[in-house]
């Protein structure tokens, strides 16, 4: 009696571990990404930015380590949709850079300021 209940036992154990196959597809978000290079000393407090005349955030420049080789220290970057844009980025209600970009899923756009 012990043995038929430990087979019927390790049998249903047996059974329930087996999952199948499962497979998923994932593709990429459909966001991209803007980051801010300059002096950070010139731009005290950071920037203000507009996009697309509809949406207002305050960023943080960061400094860009080597120009030639455009590699960033301590990057801060910001989400944005896919395509065409046109950023207006402004210091103390100057306006400094208005620029039409375009970028694509899971791409990093450096704005340089000057």
């Amino acid at each position: 009696m012990k043995k038929i209940l430990l087979i019927l036992v390790s049998a249903g154990l047996f059974l329930t571990s087996c999952g199948g196959i499962k497979t998923s597809a994932i593709g990429l978000e459909n966001e991209s990404f803007i980051e801010f290079i300059g002096n950070p000393s010139d731009y005290y407090g950071g920037v203000d930015v507009l996009i697309d005349e509809k949406i207002s955030f305050k960023a943080v420049v960061v400094k860009e380590k080597n120009r030639n080789v455009a590699k960033v220290k301590g990057g801060t970057t910001y989400v944005i949709s896919t395509g065409t844009h046109i950023v207006n980025v402004s210091y103390k209600n100057n306006v400094i850079l208005k620029k039409q970009i375009f970028v694509s899923a899971q791409e990093t756009k450096k704005i340089i300021l000057p």
